[in-house]
């Protein structure tokens, strides 16, 4: 039986490390974009990475951009894969409100080089395609959001993903494309890049454990997001692509927590209760123990627009395709501070013996 070969754009990110060693588990061949750099970026996926010179190999890297078109159609030429996942992307909402142009031709144009590559080389009836969309794309909406409800973006992020969410439907209903998108809600994973608010805490908890640091700095507290664990979220793309019919289809968990409560956690992790004095930016984090400052407020985390609240209903996906997620919100901080604690020992030890 033939194997399956994919493409997947953003492939060193977290998601897509994840997704290229779950389809390798699926037998598939794995063909991987990734941006030139002066310096190896590829430690999400060193596990899996096979040198050019093995023969049956099933994983390979390119160098390309979702901002280069022709880089784009030539590797489609080349590779004429079954599946395509766009999953690069700029996709730090903070960010993008500082690099705005950048994170629209990534985010929002590079989904429509992907697109009109697949039309104009007549590949439309082989290859599946399937749109990283966000959950981001709502915006500020106090209740609970599945694939009907309204879109109002708030920053450059949102408004970018959401022209590629668009442009996935159009092109699905004007080509026949089978194309879908995957709004999904925040996702999370030992191997998140450590400027986002869970990494960055489950970090610092166990630099704070291990006595390597004292303080987090973080933004807004009260912000609420449907956490889940990208290991299962990227089963459900997977799921997404085999269905009978390409949709658009929500991937959350159905339920929501706060920054201030992922914190707690993890800090329980390490056996630290946090009690909390203050308001505002004033707010302070101590251990209930020790009355050490454990947690401060910086005025620097904080967006031009914030979404406050954000909770997903994963119903659709789930009575269509039959996806549910696996690991519930505490199991996930709980994963995240084991392995953070485990990697810094294994440094410490390392560089105790390089001295």
């Amino acid at each position: 039986m033939k194997r399956k070969v994919a493409f997947i754009t953003g492939v060193t990110g977290q998601d897509g490390s994840l997704l290229a060693k779950f389809l390798l588990k699926k037998n598939y061949i794995v063909h991987g974009l990734k941006r030139r750099a002066s310096s190896f970026n590829t430690g999400r996926i060193d596990s899996i990475y096979e040198e050019h010179q093995l023969k049956n190999k099933k994983l390979f890297l390119h160098y390309g951009d979702l901002t280069d078109s022709l880089s784009i159609y030539d590797l489609l030429n080349k590779i004429k894969p079954d599946e395509v996942y766009n999953l690069g992307a700029q996709s730090h909402v903070a960010i993008s409100f500082i690099n705005p142009e950048y994170t629209t031709n990534v985010d929002g144009i590079g989904n429509l080089r992907l697109l009109d590559a697949i039309t104009k080389l007549k590949l439309k009836k082989k290859i599946k395609f399937f749109q990283a969309s966000t959950s981001e794309m709502y915006g500020n909406q106090k209740k609970i959001l599945n694939e009907n409800s309204k879109f109002e973006p708030v920053s450059p992020y949102a408004s970018a993903k959401l022209l590629a969410y668009w442009n996935t439907k159009i092109y699905r209903e004007a080509y026949g494309i089978f194309a879908s998108n995957g709004i999904m809600f925040n996702h999370e994973s030992p191997v998140r890049g450590e400027n986002f608010i869970s990494k960055k805490t489950t970090k610092a908890v166990a630099e704070i454990s291990l006595g390597l640091r004292e303080v987090l700095y973080v933004g807004n507290l009260n912000s609420y997001r449907d956490w889940g664990y990208a290991g299962d979220y990227v089963e459900a793309m997977w799921k997404i692509m085999q269905y009978k019919k390409s949709d658009d289809f929500v991937i959350a968990t159905n339920k929501t927590h706060s920054v201030r409560k992922f914190i707690e956690l993890a800090f329980k992790r390490v056996g630290i209760t946090i009690n909390w004095k203050g308001q505002g930016i004033k707010e302070i984090g101590y251990n209930k123990e020790t009355n050490k400052i454990h947690v401060r407020i910086d005025e620097i985390y904080f967006r031009p627009n914030e979404v406050e609240y954000l909770k997903g209903d994963y119903t659709k996906i789930k009575n269509s395709i039959g996806w549910s997620p696996r690991i519930n919100f505490s199991m996930l901080v709980n994963m995240m501070v084991d392995e953070d604690i485990k990697n810094l020992k294994k440094s410490t030890i390392q560089f105790k013996s390089d001295k």
